[in-house]
């Protein structure tokens, strides 16, 4: 397809730990369109920063084996799982940015704001340092710093948690990368700056055709922003759809888990919410079929065998890996899916009217 800009396919990665190897993402096939939103959701541990961080060699090292396909639109240099270092380096940063989880961490305490993004756009133009340092006052007042020039100069310690985030999105979009993998970007900032770092994003995406990879674990951010989801558990990709489609249709048991555990703002108010039994997998050892299956209520004969991610009972687009029918999957959504509908039609994690009169439609 033509808008695609990001291609994976059967995309592995395990590390080397005490006892064997550990599978952190296994087989992942998946696109990313111009322009795009593609929410990786699920908990700590599913493969979802391993998996982004693969995509352009960040976590590469002699512990770590990684195998697939990962290409670029309009990119000769073909497979970046095999491309050398040197490659990487031209890729990074330029075609592909990531704004890290941990702002403070990421950034360097010994430089200034300013500097660290006009770093960022010397590594891969050839530009005078007043001509980068211009620039990088410019981005940071793009996303958002209402004194860019007086940022510039400060150091990442004499910055809010938001104003780090947002110095971590001007590195990003420095060199106009086609694909911004944003790891956790409203991760412990309040709803306030997380709303409007998530403005930053739409704003980013309108004007500038980038194409995202949002990971985080807030439901109400892939309600607010995310075009696409993927829902990852265990390493692989169990559900993924459009927005619609996986908050108000969700077909996996473990995504119906995940809107459940979901706290609603309105109607009665639960004694205690539904959560998801048992742990997440974090050993070396995997079950033979369906890795959900120790979990779920509904597992049966059928989920011995590995399920295919395929649409069964969705629409053209919306994916699944889940043996169940729709009798069990009607019965396992009535089991407090709904619940989540309330909170994803909320002011920060808001659904477009059409897709809340759709959810009502079929209620």
């Amino acid at each position: 397809m033509s808008d695609v800009v990001l291609e994976v396919r059967g995309l592995r990665v395990e590390f080397d730990v005490p006892g064997g190897r550990l599978p952190a993402v296994t087989g992942v096939d998946m696109t990313l369109r111009r322009g795009e939103i593609l929410a990786l959701v699920g908990e700590s541990g599913s493969g979802k920063s391993a998996l982004s961080m693969s995509l352009v060699g960040l976590n590469r090292g002699p512990r770590t084996h990684i195998s697939g396909h990962v290409s670029l639109s309009g990119d000769p240099g073909g497979n970046l799982v095999e491309a050398p270092e040197s490659r990487l380096r031209r890729v990074r940063g330029k075609e592909v940015a990531v704004v890290f989880q941990d702002a403070l961490a990421a950034l360097n305490p010994l430089h200034r704001a300013g500097a660290q993004v006009s770093e960022m756009i010397r590594a891969h133009r050839d530009v005078s340092r007043a001509a980068a340092w211009d620039r990088s006052v410019e981005l940071l007042g793009e996303v958002g710093i209402a004194g860019p020039r007086q940022t510039a100069r400060a150091y990442p310690h004499q910055l809010s948690g938001g104003m780090r985030q947002r110095v971590m999105i001007a590195m990003g979009l420095a060199n106009d990368p086609a694909v911004l993998i944003a790891d956790e970007p409203t991760t412990a900032l309040d709803v306030t700056i997380q709303a409007q770092v998530l403005a930053v994003l739409e704003r980013l995406r309108a004007d500038h055709g980038t194409s995202i990879i949002l990971i985080t674990h807030d439901l109400g951010v892939v309600a607010e922003i995310a075009d696409r989801v993927a829902v990852m558990y265990a390493g692989r990709i169990v559900e993924q759809g459009t927005r619609e489609e996986v908050l108000f249709a969700p077909q996996h048991p473990y995504t119906m888990g995940l809107l459940a555990s979901v706290p609603p703002i309105d109607g009665p108010i639960a004694a205690r919410l539904p959560a998801i039994p048992g742990s997440p997998l974090t050993g070396i050892d995997r079950p033979p079929g369906c890795a959900f299956a120790p979990r779920c209520s509904f597992a049966h004969g059928a989920c011995d065998d590995p399920p295919a991610l395929t649409r069964r009972f969705g629409g053209p687009g919306h994916l699944d890996a889940c043996v169940l029918d729709e009798r069990a999957r009607t019965t396992a959504r009535l089991g407090g899916t709904s619940r989540a509908s309330s909170r994803a039609s909320s002011p920060l994690g808001g659904v477009p009217g059409e897709a809340a009169h759709a959810e009502e439609s079929r209620s």
